[in-house]
């Protein structure tokens, strides 16, 4: 599979496989920007597991090999923030994308957010695109998703919560401490406060909370810190279940 999907000479999503169109954005990204031969190797996912290999035949992709499905995978991980200013919120789920991250959601304004939405429904479709175009980026046949604004104790609610906290536990000490209580409940999804953080009474006392480091992080650097923490305790459970 990793091959196949790292070595093609372009990759794109199409909304079905069976007959692949690409849309005229991809369409003109391979034929003007990539300026692909014909000939060449394009594959293409629906974004839900499965891909398959066409070739690049006159401005068009032309299936050449099976449908492959890659299942998923049974440990998702995801990381929750607030937005923060300007388009680095944008730069925060290209970064989760590219990471491995399966679940983005966006935290409803909190006491310290500076970020007030007036339309959240274009800015989930905006970000939605964003994610999408960094899963073409790094060849990944699952698109995240991503949702959103979910308010905080809503999000507080959900047993694999953990929230980003400098007094916290290290995340994998935290993680292992769960996995020996009786719920043995993972954490699998990481949230992370504004600038300042959150007030230490918008969150629930039950909720784990987990260091990220030593030092003090600016928030969008903590999402990517907590999403490659996951990703490497996904990684290491994977390999103890797989010896």
């Amino acid at each position: 599979m990793i091959d196949a999907l790292r070595h093609s000479a372009a990759y794109a999503f199409v909304d079905q496989l069976e007959t692949p169109v690409l849309s005229p954005t991809d369409e003109h990204h391979l034929s003007r920007v990539l300026r692909l031969r014909d000939g060449e190797t394009v594959t293409v996912s629906d974004g839900r597991g499965r891909y398959r290999t066409c070739a690049w035949t006159k401005g068009e992709v032309r299936a050449t090999g099976d449908i492959v499905v890659v299942p998923a995978d049974a440990s998702r991980i995801g990381v929750a923030f607030v937005p923060v200013k300007g388009d680095r919120h944008e730069w925060t789920v290209q970064k989760l994308t590219e990471i491995g991250v399966d679940e983005i959601v966006l935290v409803a304004p909190t006491r310290r957010s500076v970020v007030r939405w007036s339309d959240a429904d274009k800015q989930l479709r905006k970000l939605a695109i964003v994610a999408r175009e960094a899963a073409m980026q790094s060849r990944r046949v699952w698109l995240p998703t991503v949702s959103g604004p979910t308010a905080l104790g809503e999000l507080c609610a959900r047993p694999e919560v953990a929230i980003a906290d400098p007094d916290g536990a290290p995340l994998a000490t935290a993680h292992a401490d769960v996995l020996r209580s009786a719920s043995a409940t993972r954490i699998s999804l990481v949230a992370v406060g504004p600038e300042g953080g959150f007030d230490d009474d918008e969150i629930p006392g039950s909720v784990p909370r987990v260091s990220l480091g030593d030092t003090i992080l600016r928030a969008e650097t903590a999402t990517l810190v907590a999403a490659t923490m996951l990703s490497v305790l996904r990684s290491s459970s994977r390999a103890k279940d797989n010896p």
